[in-house]
């Protein structure tokens, strides 16, 4: 149906309203009767803020009762106008243009602050935002990047490095949304994100982005251009997000040592060769970690910090030829692992030649290998402890 070049969508009542609103269908605009059967319409309002912020998605009431008190309740639910019956066309349709106009407005401003980040600060639009606003959450943060950009850029020029990294994150930027969490920051070829919600949607998302990749390279070798590797880090904790700046300039800001753990994570994963490396923090907040392949990766101590991370890789997105390799070799290295910090490197050298020979391009299996062939001839330290000390970020 449509009414003066809109498209409307009818429902009549406000159970079956909110189901529509919650399918698959977006909406821009909602006009609402409070007098309706089983359910009013400041209920209905109310149950759309506890989803929609008013500035996502405007609710215009529509009744008889024009007593202030009734404007009041409507407004106190969370309605953004009201119109009182009867009521002229034009009137109609000014009010209807104003808000989808607004909407537009905050739309645009959404997409360099994202809706969550204010909703974090407890703030409906960009308008309440002052300089200094911080809360604290724990959030498992996202960190990607692509392999070897700096070197693929070389070889394009400005204007097919804008198109290609608009290409790239194109693809990969809505399965964060798609999975609850909102990109914080786009910086070149990395990404930052945050998830506020279920770890297990960042695990998800980071999966669903590598088979993306993996598509996307597809279209890109058909074009004759070279494929990308990116690596995914990921690390749960607490920070601190909040407006920085000063009074003439604003952004976006979170502080916290868990965001270097994340980073250095994303790092782990050019070290070993991995599509996707968490810490163990963020392992513990996964309710069942088994329905994903994963395996222990060691214990590291990264640059710039004192603290000692378990890691563990999440190879459900690698090729499914790679992936095939690592469920079959998993024991033997997990054996290997076992055995080396036992500090039994002979016994464990069997088990990770063992995997290097059904996998060659396991990386870790082979930094482990060469670890074990290095204390053997050289011996091991007085204060060895099996924890990888890392050198660069």
């Amino acid at each position: 149906m449509s009414f003066d070049n809109y498209n409307i969508t009818s429902a009549f009542s406000g159970e079956e309203a909110l189901k529509k609103i919650e399918g698959k269908k977006k909406f821009d605009l909602v006009l609402l009767d409070i007098m309706m059967p089983r359910m009013s319409g400041y209920e209905v309002c109310k149950r759309i803020r506890e989803k929609y912020l008013p500035s996502e998605l405007p609710v215009i009431l529509i009744t008889a009762k024009n007593q202030v008190s009734d404007l009041v309740e409507g407004f106190s639910h969370g309605a953004n106008d009201y119109l009182s019956k009867p009521f002229s066309k034009n009137e109609f349709l000014a009010r209807i243009k104003t808000h989808l106009n607004l909407l537009k407005i905050n739309s645009s401003y959404e997409r360099f602050v994202p809706h969550e980040f204010l909703r974090t600060l407890g703030h409906e639009t960009i308008l309440d935002v002052k300089l200094g606003d911080q809360v604290q959450k724990e959030v498992t943060i996202f960190f990607s990047d692509i392999r070897s950009y700096t070197t693929l850029s070389e070889s394009m020029t400005p204007k097919e490095n804008f198109n290609f990294l608009n290409s790239y994150l194109s693809r990969v930027g809505p399965i964060i949304k798609k999975n609850d969490g909102f990109v914080n920051q786009y910086y070149g070829d990395g990404i930052m994100a945050l998830f506020l919600g279920k770890t297990e949607k960042a695990v998800t998302a980071s999966i669903e982005i590598q088979k993306e990749v993996l598509k996307y390279n597809v279209s890109r070798m058909n074009k004759g251009r070279k494929p990308i590797i990116i690596g995914v880090g990921l690390h749960t904790g607490l920070l601190m997000l909040g407006i920085i700046g000063d009074e003439l300039r604003l952004d976006t800001g979170v502080v916290s040592d868990s965001v270097n753990t994340a980073s250095r994570m994303e790092g782990l994963s050019k070290f070993y060769s991995a599509s996707i490396i968490i810490s163990e923090m963020t392992l513990s907040n996964i309710d069942n970690p088994d329905k994903y392949n994963h395996r222990f990766l060691g214990k590291v101590q990264v640059k710039g910090k004192k603290d000692i991370v378990s890691v563990y890789e999440f190879y459900d997105g690698d090729p499914e030829e790679i992936k095939k390799l690592k469920i079959e070799t998993k024991s033997d290295f997990e054996e290997g692992l076992n055995l080396y910090f036992k500090i039994l490197f002979a016994d464990a050298a069997v088990f990770f030649k063992k995997v290097v020979d059904q996998n060659p391009n396991d990386r870790a299996a082979r930094l482990y290998l060469e670890h074990c062939a290095h204390f053997m001839v050289q011996g091991v330290p007085d204060d060895w402890t099996g924890i990888e000390l890392m050198v660069s970020k």
